[in-house]
């Protein structure tokens, strides 16, 4: 589903290559990334994922290629540029404090104050409801703000993460891998607030080596392989059965699956 009225993508990378010494960490690579779209970005350890991750959220400037948002050509001069645009990304390690409070995680350095020059103080109270208001909209119902972080379930505080993006203004929303390390129902649980951004007009790219987490909740898939896409698919155009085939190697697959069953049979 996307509701950007066709108006053209929020982001693009175009043919976007990035060398370290001799190194092609990536090469020719092209995704978009339109409002209220998910974009998956999918492939194996060495794929390319992680550099992709570092250009899009301004940790690394392209050698090659074009990057644009809002159809304007963008030059990054770090994170914090990009973060200005409305590009957010939740890295694998989530950047909270699991020892501090859900609010204080939520607001990390930007909490709201009251008052004006030496009164201006914390504003505790509306920290804490603005929490609860936010993560309540992802659908979790927290009892207790105060609560620290490090209580909560692996999903839970993806979805911290996630709304905390969102609530700040994050018009493209880039996961590094959110369900790596969740079992089965927290996945499920992560894949809801991906489809609960999206529904809000957020633009996500969600980077994965699971097509079975990415199929259900993705509008278009880009699949990497040493750094090139080897697969571009909306999703009207793609099972996930393809996908699968097509992450695993195809001709390679069917070779192995020919081979192991050769030593079964042996």
């Amino acid at each position: 589903m996307s509701v950007d009225g066709g108006s053209g993508p929020l982001l693009e990378a175009r043919k976007v290559s990035k060398y370290f010494g001799n190194v092609n960490a990536l090469e020719d690579v092209s995704l978009k990334v339109g409002a209220g779209e998910v974009t998956c970005v999918l492939g194996d350890n060495g794929a390319g994922k992680s550099t992709l991750i570092k250009i899009l959220s301004g940790v690394f400037a392209p050698d090659a290629g074009d990057y644009l948002f809002e159809g304007e050509p963008v030059d990054l001069a770090g994170p914090r540029a990009a973060r200005a645009l409305g590009i957010s990304t939740v890295f694998q390690d989530l950047a909270t404090v699991p020892l501090m409070s859900i609010w204080r995680n939520f607001f990390l350095g930007s909490e709201p104050t009251r008052g004006l020059g030496p009164l201006r103080r914390l504003d505790v109270g509306r920290a804490r409801e603005i929490t609860r208001n936010e993560l309540r909209k992802m659908g979790i119902d927290v009892r207790d703000p105060n609560q620290t972080v490090g209580t909560l379930s692996g999903g839970e505080r993806q979805a911290v993460a996630i709304a905390r993006a969102v609530y700040f203004g994050a018009r493209v929303l880039i996961l590094d891998e959110p369900t790596s390390a969740l079992g089965v129902k927290q996945s499920g649980v992560v894949l809801r607030y991906i489809l609960q951004a999206r529904d809000r007009g957020v633009g996500v790219v969600f980077i994965t080596h699971n097509p079975h987490h990415a199929y259900p909740v993705g509008d278009r898939f880009v699949l990497l392989n040493r750094g090139r896409v080897i697969g571009d698919h909306a999703k009207s155009e793609v099972t996930r059965e393809q996908l699968v085939r097509e992450m695993a190697g195809g001709a390679e697959l069917e070779a192995l699956t020919h081979e192991l069953q050769g030593v079964v049979q042996a």
